[in-house]
């Protein structure tokens, strides 16, 4: 078959004739690198599809409709973000920070797995004696999961073709490779057509595929962006190097809800799922102290209570605005509010404000928490240590509603909160059993309610 070459791009992945100093599409400087590429199988695999036959053309209410059957990893948590289990023909992709517990995550699933299903846990990584030592040390079944150390995509899919196996893990896709393409394992070409290989198998055999990513040092996961696209669903898999807590977040699901959040501890037994996570972020100190509160946030389908700190204090050269877990930014806005309507001012103040736990809160509900907790430390008031609190801050000042406002009440009530400062358009209709309920509509009434 003849080979011609090619330059491709390591940072976008672009394909071009000729070596040029600039990639043409992204503009990186000394990007491009040769490749000998094999055409021709490319453009078969292309006009065959993933059925191998030529493709045909039906109305949208002529298609079958099939429910997904999910099969459940074992893990709850894992399920939960996956959407309520694993899909059959799907192709996940898990990334996160070296030594985060990654394989740590998939070698439990699968050994609770191969006990219903038939598993293949492929490593390119490490040695079978050491995924063996892992999963002693785990105490797990490893009586039914069957496991192979390869990293070429051909010898890979030859073995899948003669076990099938329903569920195939394969860690690292960093690691494996293509006979079809010259390059290095880990470059780009070999990452987009390795991925569109294993992606095509999986389809056509019904093979749930689940692909261990590695991320480069800003988080992301490492390679072009059209891996992301290929697959099903991108997980990330996080946590503090120092805490034991790991958070497995979903941004991709074409089978389930994104943004779900799932939380485990790391144990010297492995992973252990974490069934009352606002436990874990309501570790405060027995007494009301000075910017300390708890918020009612929302990941996916759950709530979590969080405690939000904030230090306010004399600035000893440029001020500095510095947010753990929020969006700094916004923190920048919402002291402009809180100077221009109410008038209170941080000028001349540091100010200093952490989600506890480690948790990343994005959405806007946090606003009225991060204000009421600023105050509360520039002021030396300490807020009641059963107060709960959520809002979004408008520009004007005014207090605007949150989503799923009755479930947050619902949660910070089960967690023993008697008192709550929410947005009036959230204000419920039914008595809340006990819980003292302050609605309102403006900054300057929710100051006065501190």
């Amino acid at each position: 078959m003849k080979q011609r070459s090619s330059y491709v791009c390591q940072e976008c992945g672009v394909l071009s004739g000729q070596w040029a100093g600039q990639c043409p599409d992204c503009g990186a400087w000394n990007t491009l690198s040769e490749v000998a590429i094999t055409p021709g199988a490319s453009r078969k695999n292309a006009r065959q599809g993933f059925s191998g036959t030529q493709s045909t053309v039906q109305t949208l209410d002529q298609v079958p409709f099939q429910r997904e059957e999910r099969r459940s990893t074992g893990l709850s948590e894992l399920d939960r973000v996956l959407g309520g289990g694993l899909v059959e023909g799907s192709v996940v992709l898990i990334g996160g920070d070296p030594g985060i517990g990654k394989s740590t995550l998939l070698l439990q699933a699968m050994t609770s797995l191969a006990g219903r299903e038939h598993a293949l846990y492929i490593t390119g990584e490490e040695s079978l004696p050491q995924v063996a030592m892992r999963g002693r040390r785990l105490e797990l079944p490893l009586d039914h999961l069957q496991v192979m150390a390869e990293v070429s995509v051909e010898r890979i899919l030859e073995t899948a073709q003669r076990i099938k196996p329903s569920v195939m893990v394969i860690d690292s896709i960093q690691t494996v490779h293509t006979e079809l393409l010259q390059a290095a394992p880990g470059g780009v070409s070999q990452l987009r057509e390795s991925t569109a290989i294993l992606t095509r198998f999986a389809k056509q055999q019904a093979t749930t595929l689940i692909l261990v990513g590695h991320v480069t040092k800003e988080g992301a996961l490492a390679g072009p962006r059209v891996l992301e696209h290929m697959v099903d669903a991108v997980l990330y898999f996080e946590g503090e190097q120092d805490s034991r807590y790991r958070m497995i977040r979903a941004v991709k699901n074409r089978f389930g809800a994104v943004n779900e959040l799932g939380i485990f501890a790391m144990t010297d037994k492995g992973l252990r799922e974490i069934a009352n996570p606002s436990a874990i972020f309501l570790s405060r100190s027995s007494e009301a102290i000075s910017g300390s509160l708890v918020m009612v946030t929302r990941e996916g389908s759950r709530p979590l209570l969080v405690e939000i700190q904030a230090l306010v204090d004399q600035s000893a050269g440029s001020m500095r605005r510095v947010a753990v877990g929020l969006d700094a930014n916004r923190l920048g806005m919402l002291l402009a509010v809180l100077h221009r309507h109410a008038g209170v001012s941080c000028a001349g103040q540091d100010v200093f404000i952490n989600a506890v736990g480690g948790v990343k809160i994005a959405e806007t509900g946090s606003d009225l928490a991060v204000i009421l907790a600023v105050v509360s430390s520039l002021k030396g008031l300490p807020i009641a240590h059963d107060t709960i609190v959520f809002g979004e801050i408008g520009l004007s000042g005014e207090i605007r509603p949150v989503a799923n406002g009755q479930e947050r009440l619902r949660e910070a009530r089960k967690h023993g909160f008697r008192r709550a400062i929410i947005p009036k358009a959230n204000t419920p209709k039914s008595d809340h059993e006990g819980m003292e309920i302050h609605a309102v509509g403006t900054l300057q009434e929710a100051l006065e309610r501190l």
